[in-house]
């Protein structure tokens, strides 16, 4: 079925085809299933192909198709195409290529990654130190998007490299306080380098959480939980404003049974923003892990209370879960039915999961069929678990794609099938 299907339009079928030829030792065979494909110039099939023969160490034919469509002028393969030099010793070759895009954001991550293996850091750094110079009038058209922050990271991540760390430190810290790449570098370099009192110092003035969280990592990979934890809740600190780092302490303190405490701090959170579902998805997860739904649904009524007893699905759902948990499945399920938006297809998957994490599946089967159209993967997938093949193929093959068809452009970035 999947050779079948490779050979009608099926990009992911040709691609799982190709690949266990190539395992079978059958390279030609599975390049003939990508040569429809590949003749579009659509590029994903020409990375592909590249990435196959470079695994199966053709590596000449895997350069010479990537050559093609960066002489062409395809925007992304002079990228794949001087990486694929610089892995198989032509490291020279490809940063003579990328010297002249140097102020091109994308191409100097690759020039820098680069010029490790061709040996000529100093020639990247001279270009790099050359671009901090530049104060940015009109960012990013007055430097094609390489600004002076940019490059400062760019240039610190090579003297990083030569061992040269208080340096690439100083070079971070001259940069843009404003610019979260450079102070989450910063911080990962500090932590790299298991500067404690320097990363602590950082952790202190840094409102960007990076900092704290690299040193709560620190601090928890030598055992030293307290300190991680103290780390997230010093005074004035991240998790004081920022959502993300007390969901952070909170799985911290979930890693080492301390689910109480964890539900304690995103409960905070979910009261300082009222309504915030991922908030509200974490606390009653969190709930349900220590085995107290009870807890979970009180936050989710007084929420609703909050609104006027009305609730959207969107929100009404988190609860469904942590009514299983309490009352059983068919409350769970009851209920669901009896919310105004109980029937709609956006919330059958959500009854079907609740049938099926009680073995139900066969009912989940039924609920789905009703909006089979808009919870096809959902549907196919219960299917699979019945062992319904056919009928899982029949509901994914709804749409009938069109074979490839040759183009006359010479690459294309969107699928011509």
């Amino acid at each position: 079925m999947v050779e079948l299907q490779a050979g009608r339009g099926e990009w992911f079928c040709a691609l799982a085809w190709a690949r266990l030829l190539g395992e079978q030792g059958r390279q030609a065979d599975a390049m003939e299933v990508l040569a429809p494909y590949l003749a579009t110039g659509w590029w994903t099939a020409v990375v592909t192909a590249a990435e196959l023969l470079e695994g199966w160490g053709r590596v000449d034919e895997a350069i010479e198709i990537t050559r093609v469509r960066m002489e062409a002028g395809h925007p992304m393969a002079l990228e794949s195409y001087t990486r694929l030099l610089a892995r198989h010793g032509r490291a020279e070759e490809a940063f003579t290529l990328l010297r002249p895009h140097i102020g091109e954001p994308s191409l100097g991550v690759v020039l820098v990654d680069v010029a490790a293996a061709a040996d000529r850091d100093e020639e990247a750094a001279a270009l790099l130190a050359a671009r901090t110079e530049h104060r940015c009038s009109d960012f990013p058209w007055c430097c094609r998007g390489l600004d002076r922050d940019t490059a400062i990271g760019l240039l610190a991540t090579i003297r990083e490299r030569q061992g040269r760390t208080d340096e690439a430190i100083a070079l971070l810290r001259s940069g843009s306080t404003t610019l979260l790449n450079n102070r989450e570098q910063l911080a990962a370099l500090l932590a790299r380098h298991g500067r404690l009192d320097e990363l602590r110092a950082t952790a202190a003035t840094d409102d960007s959480r990076y900092a704290v969280q690299r040193l709560a990592r620190l601090l928890e990979e030598r055992g030293d939980v307290e300190g991680a934890i103290a780390a997230y809740r010093q005074a004035d600190g991240p998790v004081a404003h920022d959502p993300n780092a007390a969901f952070e302490l909170a799985q911290l303190l979930a890693r080492h049974n301390r689910g109480n405490e964890a539900i304690d701090v995103m409960r905070v959170q979910a009261d300082a923003r009222n309504g915030d579902d991922w908030i509200l998805h974490t606390l009653s997860d969190l709930c349900l892990d220590q085995g107290r739904p009870e807890d979970g649904l009180g936050h989710l009524d007084a929420l609703a209370a909050a609104r006027g007893g009305e609730e959207d699905w969107d929100l009404y759902w988190i609860r469904l879960p942590l009514i299983a948990a309490r009352d059983g499945v068919d409350e769970a399920i009851a209920q669901a039915r009896s919310h105004p938006e109980g029937a709609t297809s956006y919330a059958a998957p959500h009854i079907a999961a609740l049938l099926a994490s009680a073995g139900r599946t066969e009912e989940a089967v039924a609920v789905l069929e009703r909006h089979a159209s808009t919870n096809s993967h959902d549907l196919a997938g219960y299917l699979i678990d019945l062992g319904r093949v056919e009928d899982a193929l029949a509901v994914l093959q709804q749409r009938t794609p069109r074979p490839p068809e040759l183009s006359d452009g010479p690459w294309h970035d969107d699928p011509p099938f």
